[in-house]
């Protein structure tokens, strides 16, 4: 069986991506939780992670002996593992589309990732509305992501970017946590979208085993003090 190594759900927005794909799309696997103590090269995270990666990072994917650690690779090692499941489209203009956006979600935003770090558990809309008025950064951050799922939407015609859920979608389940913790606004196609993000059964899994972590990693708060 594939296993998955993955840190805590409450804020690894990385592990969130291909977890929720293996699991909306019925694939099995056993779930590993490296618990985020500390990123340090000494934290028994890193101690844990460098046993199976060389990255020290989550999340990996094992498959006997294959272990992949980066989202990207991970999702197209699927891809080619379980074609019948189309998680990519089948179209291939649509399919190239796909491969895009993923790619710029993968290695940009990083105005929207450093002010609204991922944090499930929390609701910060005053946060929110102090970050959007102060940071034009995150503004143009949110607008693109907007206009990439209304533009994938009206090309595929939906409900999900491509259609139906796949690779695409589970890249953007991160920005839909954050866009819902710090209720940043959205145009009326994009909110909608969300919606019906956060309705998947996987996703609605993960947002579920978050809530029940509580483990509140102070690293990992820029915004709330334990309570």
């Amino acid at each position: 069986m594939l296993r998955l190594y993955i840190g805590n759900k409450n804020y690894s927005s990385w592990s969130m991506r291909p977890w929720t794909l293996l699991r909306q799309c019925g694939i099995p696997f056993e779930e590993v939780a490296v618990r985020m103590d500390a990123f340090a090269p000494g934290s028994e995270f890193k101690r844990r992670l460098a046993e199976i990666s060389p990255a020290g990072k989550v999340p990996v994917l094992v498959d006997g002996d294959v272990a992949i650690w980066d989202t990207l690779a991970i999702v197209e090692y699927l891809a080619e593992k379980f074609p019948e499941l189309h998680l990519w489209p089948a179209d291939p203009a649509l399919r190239a589309r796909a491969r895009s956006v993923c790619a710029e979600m993968h290695s940009g935003f990083g105005a929207l990732r450093s002010a609204c770090s991922m944090n499930i558990e929390a609701h910060l809309p005053e946060v929110g509305a102090i970050i959007w008025r102060d940071r034009a950064d995150v503004r143009a951050d949110v607008a693109r992501i907007a206009q990439i799922w209304s533009d994938l939407l009206q090309a595929s015609g939906g409900p999900m970017l491509c259609g139906a859920f796949g690779i695409a979608d589970a890249f953007f389940t991160p920005a839909v946590m954050r866009f819902r913790s710090y209720a940043l606004p959205l145009p009326e196609v994009a909110a909608s979208y969300m919606e019906r993000v956060c309705a998947l059964p996987g996703v609605r899994a993960w947002i579920a085993a978050a809530l029940a972590e509580h483990d509140f990693l102070a690293f990992e708060e820029p915004y709330r003090l334990a309570r």
